[in-house]
């Protein structure tokens, strides 16, 4: 069998290791216990988060044990890595509710039956902790000077660092610790920017307990041009069908530059790496076909068969004519409030398409609006109950973006 250091390798999910030969040796020889940090700063993961969730997946069909460790304590502090700010502070409640979404959402990929995998809180022992006492039993092992010269507080240091972040790669390695000691867990894995508190937390171990411990990075999300891949203009692409459509997350990945199609296919996917191959060599329109396998079985693992079908038949059905349109992202409005008519900036508010009526109004100053297939020019225009076919309105933004607008 293939030792998954080699197909994650082979995938591009590597990007650092803290004893490469011993990792892999180790992978090939028992089935280790290793565990990624997902603090839940919002209700929802997105695709960033989603990479790693895919990796952990990859790992535990090689007979491998994940351990998924909510950051409810660390969630209270705020990483400061990749961060120009401080993180909004959240409370208690807020942490646990966007923890308890999590869990659902990653039902998907892991298989928490008969322990093959773990999800625990590290509010469980970091909240209970006394300060002095950590101080003396945990914090005696860490170099200021060696932090300070980590890459997730040097940029924060020219735009101020707190001292509540500070002591961020100190709970973050504690949580290492303690789960070696619960669950004989050796390794930490993380995206790429989590490389100082990753080596934060295998020296600790080494120091407190005299014994190996092990950390991995992956890379980042990013396109071709180097951008964080996930982002569009009205904002993050989710993985909670409320707040991204199982429609829009589709067009999302059907939509990437194709450039970016093999390696997404490689990293956001499971099939072989040979169709991967064939599939990212394709050219011209043909690499279109890739696109829509990649953006089926990206929306099937994350929202089941399905919602992924409904979202290609629907994403189909607006390049050709008489198919189906029930499935594209909809909109449901009282036909009262349309009754004296509604201007067309506040109706694209109402359907999500714009944040503002300013967003609105350059939109259809740059000719970037359609109702139907004909483009909107008139900030000022009205639309009534009779612009509508059979009780629906089709609107569409740029080249791409298609709501409908139902009555009810």
């Amino acid at each position: 069998m293939k030792n998954v250091y080699d197909i994650l390798m082979e995938r591009g999910f590597i990007e650092q290791a803290t004893h490469e030969e011993e990792i892999r040796e180790l992978l090939g020889r028992e089935s280790v216990t290793f565990y990624i940090g997902f603090d839940p700063t919002a209700d929802s993961m997105h695709v960033g988060h989603f990479l790693q969730m895919v990796a952990m997946a990859h790992m535990q069909r090689a007979g491998h044990r994940p351990i998924v460790l909510l950051g409810g304590g660390t969630t209270m502090v705020g990483d400061p890595s990749g961060k120009t700010d401080m993180r909004k502070m959240l409370t208690q409640e807020q942490i646990q509710h966007n923890a308890d979404k999590f869990k659902i959402q990653f039902s998907r990929l892991i298989d928490f039956e008969d322990d093959r995998a773990i999800m625990v809180n590290n509010a469980d022992w970091l909240l209970k902790l006394n300060y002095v006492s950590f101080l003396r039993d945990i914090g005696r092992h860490f170099s200021i000077n060696r932090m300070l010269s980590a890459e997730c507080y040097k940029e924060r240091l020219e735009t101020g660092l707190t001292f509540l972040e500070f002591n961020y790669m100190i709970m973050q390695s504690y949580d290492f610790l303690q789960l070696y000691n619960k669950y004989g867990c050796k390794m930490q894995m993380g995206g790429n920017d989590q490389w100082s508190n990753i080596i934060g937390g295998v020296e600790l171990i080494r120091r407190v307990k005299g014994a190996p411990a092990y950390g991995l990075t992956y890379t980042l999300l990013t396109t071709s041009e180097g951008k964080k891949m996930g982002k569009t203009e009205s904002g993050a692409i989710w993985l909670d069908p409320e707040k991204t459509s199982p429609y829009d997350f589709y067009q999302y990945w059907r939509n990437v530059d194709d450039r970016d199609v093999e390696k997404c296919l490689a990293l956001l996917t499971f099939l072989p790496m040979e169709e991967v191959r064939r599939l990212g060599a394709l050219q011209g329109s043909e690499i279109n076909k890739a696109k829509e396998v990649l953006a089926f079985e990206i929306t099937r693992t994350v929202h089941g068969e399905e919602e992924a079908e409904k979202a290609q038949a629907a994403a189909r059905a607006l390049f050709s004519s008489g198919s189906d349109l029930q499935s594209a992202p909809t909109t449901e409005i009282p036909k009262a409030e349309i009754q004296n008519g509604i201007n067309i900036l506040d109706l694209l508010i109402k359907v999500g398409l714009t944040a503002s009526r300013g967003e609105g109004r350059r939109l259809v100053q740059q000719g970037g609006l359609y109702i139907k297939e004909d483009r909107v020019d008139n900030i000022d225009l009205v639309v009534t109950g009779q612009d509508f076919s059979d009780g629906a309105l089709m609107l569409r933004k740029g080249k791409k973006v298609y709501h409908l607008v139902k009555l009810i």
